[in-house]
């Protein structure tokens, strides 16, 4: 079963993926992050320009497209909620809908920022999982450099 994380309360919801996503990398961890297409291409960019002399790598697949075999080993994706997911250690999710398949991976970080609508999507994000068997656990926003492995 997937350990299920909430981290809430988080100011900058794109600037805390990134320091999370920055971590996972250095780890060796193989991410996905999933949520609506305009956030995921807004990450994108910014894993482009987070840190001016870094690159995080990682690959932005929309429904419909296929990596080809040498793209498999990027090891963080950003995926469209239509989209497979590949072999991966963690997801991540930056969308007000629940993810669909959370056993899928070892790991779940659910991203809540400090706005009422993100406060009352993530309320229903978890009361979703709760009503799945799942048992998720508040894990606060105090330091994303802390929480990713």
């Amino acid at each position: 079963m997937a350990q299920l994380e909430f981290h809430t309360g988080i100011a900058d919801v794109m600037d805390y993926s990134c320091r999370l996503l920055r971590k996972a990398y250095r780890r060796g961890t193989r991410v996905i992050v999933c949520g609506e297409p305009e956030r995921l291409s807004r990450l994108d960019v910014m894993l482009w320009t987070f840190e001016q002399l870094e690159f995080i790598p990682h690959l932005r697949v929309r429904p419909g497209e296929q990596p080809g075999a040498a793209m498999q080993r990027t090891p963080i994706w950003l995926l469209d909620a239509r989209v497979g997911w590949p072999p991966a250690d963690v997801a991540i999710n930056l969308g007000d809908e629940p993810l669909e398949e959370p056993q899928r991976v070892a790991r779940v970080l659910e991203l809540v920022g400090d706005a009422p609508d993100a406060r009352q999507a993530g309320r229903a994000r978890w009361r979703h999982y709760v009503s799945q068997g799942l048992t998720p656990v508040l894990a606060g926003a105090t330091s994303a450099e802390g929480s990713a492995q």
